[in-house]
């Protein structure tokens, strides 16, 4: 989930010149444009814009509207918005469960991708400090992870999300301190300068995504997650806090949609269904962007390309 390029905060209409391999166009229930949330991570942004392509292709004309994370609630609940298509379970499960329940969005189904977002490390920290990926062995080490900025304490980098890192550290007595980075970007600059000097360094790092193809590393394994580690502090390794666990470690990724998405746009709404990624081609999505140089648009096309037979299928036969 993370952010290389500048994006418009005016709604951008997508581009309707036929590429090379849209063929089979056909009249679309509705004129209105359907209008996909562009979040600040690449492979959702890359996925939005192979969506829109597919639905170009059935006849549809496609919006894309830039919203956090936590902004897009609303948009998707009003019908201002009509389409998110990357809905990730450690940070969007409360929001999800609570819209999802009032009313006004629906589930469009889950993507095979498993999803993990926790602390992480490149492969050679772990012969600095014996132990890992034990989250008790962080503490005997927390001076190499230290900064000027942190010391005597470690350092955890920590993404520009909202996540209670701060409240995992003292429910689990770590003697680290949380630096916020102000954007993706921080995080893979600090990675790579770590790496080139062989520094220790522990940051906020999520599956799918590119890092995972270029480097290799692991997550730090915490207690188990279970939903009662945020609401019971009694349970789990401290009886006095709460969030003294991990994060799910299998989470689920989702698609979602405006509820009355299926009534305007059917097919459309069929064939979101049947969109699906796995781990690997998220990874490999998200690598030709921060990794390879491309826009989100060439990688988008590129894809598009190389896997006609895939996404042709997700469109069923009574919308071609």
């Amino acid at each position: 989930m993370f952010l290389t390029q500048k994006l418009p905060i005016l709604i951008v209409l997508f581009s309707f010149l036929v590429s090379p391999f849209l063929s089979f166009a056909s009249k679309a229930e509705s004129e209105q444009p359907i209008n996909i949330i562009l979040n600040d991570w690449t492979s959702q942004i890359v996925l939005s814009h192979i969506t829109a392509e597919i639905f170009h292709n059935m006849g549809y004309k496609t919006q894309f509207t830039q919203k956090t994370s936590s902004a897009q609630w609303g948009a998707l609940q009003r019908g201002l918005s009509h389409v998110q298509i990357e809905v990730w379970q450690g940070t969007m499960e409360k929001m999800y469960d609570r819209m999802i329940a009032n009313g006004g969005i629906i589930d469009a189904g889950t993507h095979d991708a498993l999803t993990r977002e926790e602390w992480w490390y490149p492969d050679y920290v772990a012969e600095l400090c014996p132990g890992l990926p034990d989250w008790q062995a962080l503490n005997a080490c927390a001076h190499i992870f230290s900064t000027q900025e942190t010391s005597p304490k470690g350092r955890y980098l920590s993404g520009p999300w909202e996540k209670p890192e701060a409240a995992k550290i003292r429910a689990l007595n770590l003697n680290f301190k949380v630096i916020q980075a102000k954007g993706s970007n921080d995080l893979w600059a600090e990675l790579a300068k770590a790496k080139q000097h062989k520094q220790a360094i522990v940051f906020f790092n999520w599956t799918p995504n590119w890092v995972e193809a270029k480097y290799k590393g692991h997550f730090i394994e915490f207690p188990d997650y279970h939903a009662d580690c945020e609401t019971i502090p009694e349970w789990g390794v401290n009886p006095k806090f709460l969030h003294d666990c991990g994060n799910p470690k299998k989470g689920w990724l989702k698609k979602v949609a405006w509820q009355k998405m299926p009534i305007k746009w059917p097919c459309a709404f069929k064939t979101l269904k049947n969109i699906n990624f796995d781990n690997e081609q998220l990874a490999s999505l998200a690598l030709e962007v921060d990794g390879n140089g491309l826009t989100y648009q060439q990688a988008a096309k590129a894809w598009l390309r190389k896997n006609q037979r895939l996404w042709k299928n997700w469109i069923p036969a009574s919308c071609q």
